[in-house]
């Protein structure tokens, strides 16, 4: 249900920016992926040639090939169903995807990734027809993909209960607002998952030598 309010803010803000309304929908049955959505609606105003777009749209979606390794196992067995889970994955999905037990994914996974694509095509929709009204009425409606970011992680916390990704996140984007802003995203990704990688070679060491003293 988060989708709606962050699905409308986006076909108000492509609206706004003269998109017209079947590009808007495209954008959302095509691209569907909400931060980039969001991302390419300046680009697409301003007339950036198509490579521009495409490059920066494939930097900023580059974490859904993270997103995908935990739950390659989960993916159903047909194969256009498959594509579709891994094509529908994102941020969103994902967290509830992880917070459900690791028996019930594999019959949830494809009809929550389609209920989500849906509330988000319809909202998308909702939000072209409301117009710049809203826009006027509410300002820095892209805040709302924020929002709904920060509710899910909040909730996935509660329900996992792991301090240790929100220290590795918070460390990461630290360090990497040091050294640049316009990839600050794809740089902390990466940072993150040197850290990970790092914490995970460290817990098997400990693990091998407590095997080796026994």
């Amino acid at each position: 249900m988060g989708y709606l309010p962050a699905g409308i803010a986006f076909g108000v803000l492509a609206q706004v920016a003269g998109i017209p309304i079947w590009a808007t929908i495209m954008l959302s049955v095509v691209l569907y992926a909400g931060a980039a959505q969001y991302a390419c609606l300046p680009m697409l105003s301003a007339g950036l040639p198509i490579g521009n777009i495409a490059t920066n749209i494939a930097a900023i979606n580059l974490r859904h090939v993270f997103y995908g390794m935990p739950l390659l196992h989960s993916l159903p067995q047909n194969k256009i169903a498959k594509t579709y889970c891994l094509f529908a994955l994102t941020d969103e999905t994902f967290s509830m995807m992880t917070s459900l037990p690791q028996e019930s994914r594999r019959s949830l996974i494809l009809p929550i990734s389609l209920f989500n694509q849906s509330w988000w095509v319809l909202a998308s929709a909702i939000g072209v027809m409301i117009g710049s009204t809203l826009s006027d009425m509410v300002p820095h409606l892209d805040f709302a993909l924020v929002c709904l970011f920060a509710i899910l992680a909040y909730e996935q916390f509660q329900s996992i209960k792991r301090y240790f990704p929100i220290g590795i996140a918070i460390v990461a984007l630290l360090i990497a607002s040091l050294f640049t802003s316009n990839w600050l995203l794809l740089v902390a990704i990466f940072i993150c998952m040197l850290m990970i990688l790092a914490r995970g070679f460290w817990v098997q060491r400990g693990t091998k030598g407590d095997a080796h003293e026994q």
